[in-house]
C-alpha cells in the first residue's frame, strides 16, 4: 500500500537535521562569496539578493567573475544557466514527492534544490519516506546560512584594507580549483578538459567580455559526452 504524500512541521524538522553536518562549509563557502563580491564590486544589497534569489554557489561564483558595471546580463544569464543545467535533469526524480503538492509548494520548493539536499531526499524518498516537507527543511537549513554570511562575507571583507599583500585576490580562483579537483576521474577526465582550456583560452584572445568562460565549458562539455558515446 502507497501512503499519501504529506507535508508536515515534524518533515521540516527532520529534514533540517539533515544537513546540520554540512553547515561549516555553506558558512566557509557563503563568507568566501560575499568576500570575492566585495571584491569585484558588488553592494551589500546586490551581494545578499544574489544569495537569496539565485541560491547556486557555484553559479554566483561564476557570475560574481564576470561582474562588471554595467553588469553583461547575457553573459550572467547564460553562464548561471549552464552552471544550473543539471537541476533541469536532477528535479524530476522528485515528482512522486512534489508533484502531489499543487503547483505553487511544487515549484517553491524546487527553488531551495541544492546538490546535497537533493541527494538526502532521494535517499529518504527511495527509504519510502513521503513527507514532502523534509526537502524543504533540508533545503531551508541551507538557504538560511548561505544568505546570512554571504552577508558576513561582504561586510568582513571591508576589515581588510587590501587583498593582494595577503593573496585574498587569488581566493575566487582556489574556490573553482577546490570545486573542481574532486571532479577529476582519472586519464579520461584529461582530453574534456584540455579541450575546455583550449578553448578558453582561444576565446580570451579572439572574444571581448567573459565568453571565453561559456565556451571553454562548452567545449569540455561536447569533447566530454563525445567520449561517453563511443564507450
Amino acid at each position: 500500500m502507497i501512503h499519501p504524500v504529506t507535508f508536515s512541521s515534524a518533515g521540516l524538522r527532520r529534514g533540517a537535521g539533515t544537513m546540520v553536518p554540512l553547515l561549516p562549509a555553506v558558512v566557509v563557502f557563503a563568507a568566501t562569496y560575499g568576500f570575492v563580491a566585495r571584491q569585484q564590486g558588488l553592494s551589500v544589497l546586490e551581494t545578499v539578493a544574489m544569495s537569496a534569489l539565485v541560491f547556486a554557489g557555484a553559479a554566483q561564483m561564476v557570475a560574481v567573475q564576470l561582474w562588471q558595471h554595467p553588469p553583461p546580463l547575457v553573459e550572467l544569464t547564460v553562464a548561471a544557466a549552464v552552471v544550473n543545467l543539471r537541476y533541469l535533469i536532477m528535479a524530476p526524480v522528485l515528482k512522486d514527492w512534489l508533484a502531489p503538492l499543487g503547483g505553487v509548494r511544487t515549484y517553491a520548493s524546487l527553488f531551495l534544490t541544492t546538490d546535497e539536499n537533493w541527494a538526502v531526499s532521494v535517499a529518504e524518498m527511495r527509504r519510502g519516506g513521503r513527507d514532502a516537507a523534509f526537502f524543504v527543511g533540508s533545503g531551508l537549513a541551507l538557504w538560511v546560512p548561505w544568505v546570512l554570511f554571504s552577508a558576513v562575507g561582504r561586510l568582513g571583507g571591508g576589515l581588510i584594507p587590501a587583498t593582494e599583500p595577503y593573496g585574498l585576490d587569488f581566493i575566487g580562483t582556489a574556490v573553482f580549483l577546490a570545486l573542481l579537483l574532486p571532479l577529476w576521474q582519472g586519464r579520461r577526465s584529461l582530453l574534456p578538459w584540455i579541450a575546455a582550456a583550449a578553448a578558453a583560452l582561444l576565446a580570451e584572445r579572439l572574444l571581448a567580455g567573459a565568453w571565453y568562460l561559456l565556451l571553454g565549458g562548452l567545449a569540455g562539455s561536447l569533447v566530454g559526452a563525445a567520449m561517453h558515446v563511443r564507450r
